[in-house]
């Protein structure tokens, strides 16, 4: 990847960039709501070289006070990356099955811990497979890894500083509208969502083959929901989902790596828990 990557990588990009004499190092993290578990789908095929991390285990602290998937401490995802091959100056690409969503979590999270060269795979190990990619059973036993993880790189927000943007700037909801709306809530506490957020289903980033949108319709679409700069951030149900609207914003040109948009890491999971916290329903 160039010296300013970009935050996506296409099929074809990518085959060149592993031909290339600085090959970046592969993640594969897939992961289902409910299961079955991600490591299934990866034994069953993968992108060569690729190296397995489980959302649960490697890329959030066990659920609790802090929500479903809290960030991990730092001593344990320095420990899951370098086992995997994450070194400090080497190129990274993650990809999940398709739509980027919990492949933007992995995004954010290496970002967060100061790794600024990083990419999604665009359309995931799906695009891979229909653009002719080749695919692998073989588990690879890469060399460890040397990175170090700085915390902080990535702005993050906790309740109060969520519940301040939704009043001062923008906070997003990145959850589906019935879930917002809080007409159904089928895993957290309470349904509705923070007083001032303003939905934006992580589901509208992509395409119907799970391929990001072009940065202008990204740009348009924000801008629809009255977003066009300032400070802005994104929560959804337990910070997963929502990584991917921090992703699109920096797609769509809104935001930048130097200027990102802030996640609310605990998210629904964490807001929902405290029954002292406003809840809003309906639209607005």
């Amino acid at each position: 990847m160039s010296e300013a990557p970009s935050a996506l990588v296409s099929t074809a990009d990518l085959v060149s960039l592993l031909d290339s004499g600085r090959p970046p190092v592969l993640l594969d993290v897939r992961w289902r709501l409910g299961g079955p578990p991600g490591r299934e789908d990866y034994a069953a095929g993968h992108l060569p070289g690729a190296v397995f991390l489980d959302l649960d285990r490697d890329l959030a602290a066990p659920p609790g006070d802090g929500g479903r998937h809290p960030l991990p401490a730092p001593e344990d995802l320095a420990a899951a990356l370098r086992a995997a091959g994450v070194r400090a100056h080497a190129p990274v690409v993650v990809y999940d099955a398709d739509n980027g969503s919990v492949a933007a979590r992995a995004w954010w999270l290496l970002r967060w811990a100061g790794h600024s060269d990083v990419a999604v795979l665009d359309g995931g190990y799906a695009a891979w497979v229909a653009d002719g990619g080749a695919s692998t059973t073989e588990e690879p036993s890469p060399e460890p890894g040397d990175f170090e993880v700085r915390p902080g790189a990535m702005p993050v927000l906790d309740a109060e500083g969520a519940a301040a943007l939704a009043q001062d700037g923008i906070l997003l909801d990145a959850r589906a509208p019935e879930r917002y709306r809080g007409e159904v809530e089928p895993i957290d506490p309470r349904a509705g969502h923070v007083p001032g957020a303003v939905n934006a289903p992580f589901a509208g980033h992509t395409g119907p083959d799970g391929r990001w949108l072009a940065p202008a319709v990204l740009a348009d679409r924000f801008a629809g929901l009255g977003v066009e700069g300032g400070s802005v951030g994104a929560y959804c149900g337990s910070g997963v989902t929502a990584s991917s609207v921090v992703l699109a914003l920096e797609i769509a040109g809104i935001t930048t790596p130097e200027r990102p948009a802030a996640l609310y890491a605990g998210s629904w999971s964490h807001w929902s828990r405290d029954p002292e916290r406003p809840v809003a329903t309906g639209d607005n």
